[in-house]
């Protein structure tokens, strides 16, 4: 069952103007910030709207509410779900109305389900298409540079472009990650981190930083193989013995 079809029938919930007011205001700071995120405003606005109605609206009702063009609405509802951010779904039966539904759209109420898919549509609009220019560009230094060995603005250029592939393609593969994991396990990697205080977590990088990488390296790969029961076994066992060395 999707997340619009549990929701009851909006003719047995009047709208608040009052409340409405807020969500409009919602919605156009929404848009605002859109383009932080890559994000057009007004695709950001339906977005933000439709979280905040809790309800599936028609493109007219959309249309109506933001006062838009039925080509924007049209155009912002369309990219909203290509963003994976709203679901089209049968248009609720309204009290009187007959005949067969119309389609509707509400937004994804599962908040780490559509945060997963805005990064990884952005890791596809953006991310990957970086690395190929910048691909592309070191390619035309490294022959420049062949053709030219000696000039020192050249190596200077290739080190940097060299470099600055390395970190893009780090921070695009962290993207990648965060968008494969389920909403669930994304939620409770987060939760947990918000759980721990800010000064264990930089201890905990400053020491990392002090060890070996192939130690740090092998660490993790002999703990991503262990079993669930294994895994509890082993970090009460570490942190038992890690306790007995910080007396």
């Amino acid at each position: 069952m999707t997340d619009a079809a549990r929701v009851t029938d909006p003719s047995a919930r009047p709208a608040s103007p009052i409340a409405e007011e807020i969500r409009l205001r919602l919605a156009d700071a929404w848009g605002e910030m859109g383009a932080a995120w890559g994000v057009a405003p007004a695709i950001a606005r339906v977005h933000a709207y439709l979280m905040a109605r809790q309800e599936p609206l028609t493109e007219r009702e959309v249309r109506e509410a933001l006062n838009l063009s039925h080509r924007a609405a049209s155009l912002a509802l369309a990219e909203a779900e290509a963003w994976g951010l709203v679901e089209r779904v049968a248009e609720p039966r309204r009290v009187g109305r007959r005949g067969p539904a119309g389609t509707a759209y509400a937004a994804i109420g599962d908040h780490w389900r559509w945060f997963g898919r805005v990064v990884a549509e952005r890791k596809v609009r953006e991310g990957d298409p970086i690395i190929v220019v910048l691909e592309g560009t070191l390619g035309e230094a490294n022959v420049a540079l062949a053709k030219h060995p000696a000039d020192p603005d050249l190596i200077r250029l290739r080190e940097w472009l060299t470099t600055f592939l390395v970190f893009v393609r780090l921070f695009d593969r962290a993207v990648g990650l965060v968008s494969r994991l389920e909403p669930t396990e994304l939620e409770r990697a987060l939760r947990l981190l918000g759980e721990v205080p800010d000064d264990t977590i930089l201890r905990l990088v400053r020491l990392l930083d002090g060890l070996p990488d192939d130690d740090v390296l092998g660490l993790v790969e002999a703990l991503s193989r262990l079993s669930p029961s294994s895994a509890r076994r082993a970090t009460t066992l570490m942190s038992g013995v890690v306790r007995t060395l910080v007396r």
